[in-house]
């Protein structure tokens, strides 16, 4: 048994993202007093006293709207009470009791799901007790007052909430499903690529570049393996980030870049790789990730026999920092070559893990010195005493050498060179600390 899914929902703008990140300890959702703003469900795994759960943000609830955000959003609201065990309604002391809170809680009748009723901004509860009252005409139980803002009557909730769980509760464990993180500028095609793996509409899709304002986890099985796959927002060039809500969506791209084993780089075949398409490669190639480029919209381009050679030249031209990145080309519309994916996430995942002997490596190392001399300065020549493998994720190499000004880095780059061309190590970095270490004296 998993863990048990509770739901925050409830109209726009009345704290469901505060609440969130109240409950959670972390700013995980984005915070904005602009209706709208959480589009997307957002997870984040909590604990209470002994119950491990995972909690999920949704986008405001709008029951009659036609505005096709808005709508998309109540859809996506609806599956995440579909996915929920409980569901904490959540609503606002300050506006009171509204029409549409009447219609959320008829939805929520209907999922025969248990509901906690919470009203927000309850700041002080001498005052406004008389007002938080007003909810019972809800006709779904004891509304429970809290102040998201100033973190009130957040245990009494929570006490409500596990009272609801199944009573087995499994001891928590390390989720060992690899974490994929979908990145690259906006309108590239993301959303629409993780929804082709998951197979359903898991992810706003529009035509309106930046509709993904947050990274959202989506869990795709394929042969048998389960894969975590993170869809980030679109990140823009700097002197663009005019909102805020860019500003934590490119923090919120870096954190899902951190969570991933494999960050997958959407391109737009079209437009062809920019240096923009550079810049948020950077961030994956900085942390050491394993990387796969996804040249998408590839259903769209006019081929002859050289398009995918002259395609390959130019990201390999603009992304010359990362040569070992895996490049594929690919539709999220028809499906084309999504299937290679997984194959490709796998074998770079085994890549990025990749552990080599001492022996072997040192072996190799020995037989590149042979090939080609190290370098030397003013009569004194680089010695290499030994390499060892200290680390994976990204696989890290400690060269030990009598003097680090010598190791010049073009031969670093000769000895990555020497170790791909034994080991492979598609996909990912190779890390090198260089050392020094003192001859001992005869």
């Amino acid at each position: 048994m998993g863990k048990p899914i509770v739901a925050v929902v409830g109209r726009p703008n009345v704290g469901k993202s505060t609440l969130f990140n109240a409950i959670a300890g972390e700013r995980i959702s984005i915070v904005k007093d602009t209706p709208g703003v959480t589009r997307d469900r957002i997870y984040a795994d909590v604990s209470w006293l002994d119950h491990n759960f995972t909690l999920i943000d949704t986008g405001g609830i709008e029951p009659e709207s036609k505005d096709i955000i808005l709508s998309q959003m109540r859809e996506q609201a609806q599956i995440a009470i579909d996915t929920a065990d409980v569901i904490l309604f959540l609503t606002d002391v300050r506006q009171g009791l509204q029409d549409a809170d009447s219609k959320v809680a008829d939805l929520l009748r209907r999922s025969a799901k248990p509901v906690v009723l919470v009203v927000n901004k309850v700041d002080s509860f001498e005052k406004l007790m008389p007002d938080v009252y007003e909810f019972y005409n809800l006709g779904i139980g004891d509304p429970f007052p809290v102040s998201a803002s100033s973190r009130l009557g957040l245990g009494d909730m929570l006490d409500e909430v596990v009272r609801h769980f199944p009573e087995y509760q499994p001891g928590e464990e390390e989720d060992e499903r690899p974490k994929v993180a979908i990145i690259g500028k906006p309108n590239v095609g993301k959303s629409s690529l993780i929804n082709k793996l998951a197979r359903e509409d898991r992810v706003i899709v529009s035509d309106i570049a930046g509709t993904t304002r947050d990274a959202i986890d989506t869990a795709v099985a394929y042969q048998g393996r389960e894969y975590v796959f993170i869809d980030t927002a679109g990140l823009r060039r700097k002197n663009k980030v005019k909102e805020e809500i860019e500003r934590y969506s490119i923090i919120r791209a870096v954190t899902a870049v951190e969570r991933a084993d494999v960050c997958v780089i959407v391109i737009d075949a079209q437009e062809g790789v920019t240096e923009q398409d550079a810049k948020i490669a950077g961030i994956a190639h900085d942390r050491g990730k394993g990387i796969i480029i996804a040249v998408n919209k590839w259903d769209a381009i006019e081929k002859d026999d050289k398009t995918i050679y002259q395609h390959t030249e130019r990201i390999r031209q603009v992304l010359s920092f990362m040569p070992y990145a895996e490049i594929m080309f690919i539709s999220a519309k028809t499906g084309q070559r999504l299937p290679k994916m997984f194959e490709m996430i796998d074998m770079v995942i085994a890549n990025n893990s990749m552990r080599v002997a001492t022996g072997v490596l040192n072996e190799i190392v020995a037989e590149a010195v042979a090939m080609q001399q190290p370098p030397s300065d003013k009569g004194k020549r680089l010695k290499i005493y030994y390499v060892t493998q200290a680390a994976v994720k990204p696989p890290t190499f400690i060269v030990f050498v009598n003097d680090k000004e010598l190791m010049h880095f073009s031969y670093t780059r000769y000895l990555e060179n020497r170790i791909r061309d034994s080991f492979g190590f598609r996909g990912t970095a190779l890390k090198f600390i260089i050392r020094e270490r003192k001859e001992d004296k005869k």
